[in-house]
C-alpha cells in the first residue's frame, strides 16, 4: 500500500512535553507535534487550570499558556491569560442583584503591563453612585496591590483567592457583596 506525501510529513514530527510556568506546577500538561524547535516558540496552549493543579474549585478557570522556550523535547511555557469560563460568570448573576464590571491596566513590581478585568456580584440592587465608588475604590486597590507584586505573585493570590478576599474586605463597606470574580487577566 502506497503512502501519500502528508502521511510522510506527519511521521516526521517530534513530540514535545509541555510544562506548565512555574508557579503554576511541575507536571506535564500535555504533549504537542512540531517539525522542530522553532516551530514551537510562541505557540499558546489553552488548558483548564483543573488539569494543571488537580483541583476540582479551578475548574471553571482557564489559561492560556506561551511556548518561550523548548530544550530536548520540553516545551517550557509562561502565563498569557487566565478567564474564568462565560457560563460559570453568567451563572453568578442574579434577579434583584446588580452586576459591575471593571476593566484595569496595571503595571507590577517589575513594571511588567496586565490586564485586570473583574465581576462584582452584589445581593441586593444598588445606586449607580455605590457602583460608581465600588469601581473606584476596586481600582484603586487593584493598582496598589499589582503594584507591590511581581505578575506570578499576583496570579498565584488570584488562584487561591486571597486576591478577591482582600478586594471584597476593602469595600464591603459600601454594598453587601456577594461574589467577587477575576474575569480575566492579561500579561503582556
Amino acid at each position: 500500500m502506497a503512502t501519500t506525501k502528508g502521511m510522510e510529513k506527519w511521521k516526521e514530527k517530534k513530540w514535545f512535553n509541555v510544562y506548565p510556568p512555574e508557579q503554576l506546577g511541575s507536571n506535564i500538561i500535555g504533549e504537542m507535534p512540531a517539525d522542530d524547535d522553532s516551530r514551537m516558540m510562541g505557540r499558546v496552549i489553552k488548558s483548564s487550570m483543573s488539569w494543571i493543579t488537580n483541583r476540582m474549585e479551578h475548574s471553571f478557570m482557564v489559561v492560556g499558556l506561551k511556548v518561550i522556550d523548548v530544550n530536548g523535547n520540553s516545551a517550557h511555557t509562561e502565563l498569557q491569560y487566565l478567564e474564568q469560563t462565560y457560563s460559570y460568570l453568567h451563572s453568578l448573576v442574579r434577579r434583584h442583584s446588580s452586576a459591575i464590571y471593571t476593566v484595569d491596566k496595571l503595571k507590577d513590581s517589575k513594571g511588567r503591563d496586565l490586564v485586570l478585568k473583574l465581576l462584582i456580584v452584589t445581593r441586593n440592587k444598588i445606586t449607580t453612585t455605590k457602583r460608581k465608588a465600588i469601581r473606584a475604590d476596586i481600582s484603586k486597590l487593584a493598582k496598589e496591590i499589582a503594584s507591590g507584586k511581581e505578575s506570578g505573585e499576583l496570579i498565584k493570590s488570584v488562584i487561591d483567592g486571597s486576591f478577591q478576599s482582600e478586594c471584597v474586605k476593602k469595600i464591603s463597606n459600601i454594598a453587601d457583596i456577594a461574589k467577587l470574580e477575576i474575569k480575566k487577566i492579561e500579561l503582556d
